[in-house]
């Protein structure tokens, strides 16, 4: 058996598609507006075309208003870039990206020059103002903060209050800071989920070892989510950069659906928010090590 032949054995995981309403805010704001989170796509020898092309297939089944994708679009070079370019075209609906630390490893002026050429506009601390049907969305995109290249305060230079608005970030964390500047929904990835969530091994992963708040699914500010400032959604992702496994529930490959303006009563969230996990200690000192991680992974 080949190496092609094991990975796509290794990657014949099924995919979820999970459903939920927008925050309150945006009832007031919208009637009805369905988008579309796809994240860490991962292009690459890892994970086999064929998982990317389900990815795409089951976005345009939904029939979305707006796709959007929270960053990792390559897995580790450029040499699939012309399958990116190829997939990512056939998306039937307006698709905005930001980046992620693994399109800035390989080489981030590459990875945006193919995603504009499939049709994908890239916000980079910027955000940009969409019409649908009458009615008006800001999609704020905060560029990558693992590798340092988040602004914030960039980003949400000159954002309406009164219009409704969504957050992209591909590290989740980033989203306390987003809702302190009035974006109440923030879609993010990176983590993948775990990848392998039995016996709880994807929290002890990414929690106590790497110091994530925010590991998967949706989360918000406060444990009443009427007088919660925001929430974030983490998706658990497409694709994987390192090893194909995903194994348990949460692990699964997922396709998230948000309809925005929906009363509670209409859509059947997966579930409700969940508390953060615990920050702990050595968070910070994870923290203050991660540049040289990444001068390290960049070279």
């Amino acid at each position: 058996m080949g190496v092609n032949q094991v990975l796509r054995l290794l990657n014949a995981t099924p995919f979820e598609v999970r459903r939920f309403q927008g925050p309150p805010q945006h009832r007031e704001q919208l009637s009805r507006l369905k988008v579309v989170h796809l994240t860490d796509l991962h292009f690459g020898r890892v994970t086999p075309i064929e998982v990317q092309r389900e990815a795409v297939e089951i976005a345009n089944g939904e029939k979305p208003d707006l796709v959007v994708i929270t960053g990792d679009f390559v897995c580790h070079s450029h040499r699939y870039l012309d399958a990116l370019i190829a997939e990512l075209s056939r998306l039937n609906a307006p698709t905005i990206g930001v980046l992620g630390n693994h399109d800035y490893w390989s080489g981030e002026k590459e990875v945006i020059w193919a995603l504009k050429k499939a049709g994908v506009e890239v916000l980079r601390n910027q955000w940009t103002e969409m019409r649908v049907r009458g009615e008006k969305v800001q999609v704020v995109g905060l560029d990558d903060a693992y590798t340092g290249h988040g602004d914030v305060e960039q980003a949400v230079k000159g954002l309406r209050k009164h219009i409704a608005s969504i957050g992209l970030s591909h590290i989740a964390e980033e989203a306390d800071a987003l809702w302190e500047k009035g974006v109440p929904l923030v879609l993010s990835g990176h983590t993948h989920g775990g990848q392998i969530t039995v016996a709880r091994l994807n929290e002890i992963a990414l929690g106590r070892i790497f110091g994530h708040r925010y590991i998967h699914g949706l989360y918000g500010s406060g444990a009443n989510a009427r007088r919660s400032k925001g929430s974030v959604y983490v998706n658990a992702g497409v694709g994987a950069a390192i090893i194909p496994l995903r194994i348990g529930e949460k692990g699964r490959r997922e396709v998230v659906v948000f309809e925005l303006g929906a009363e509670p009563t209409v859509i059947h969230k997966h579930h409700g928010e969940q508390e953060a996990y615990p920050t702990r200690l050595h968070h910070n000192r994870y923290l203050r090590y991660r540049p040289i991680r990444i001068s390290k992974k960049r070279a």
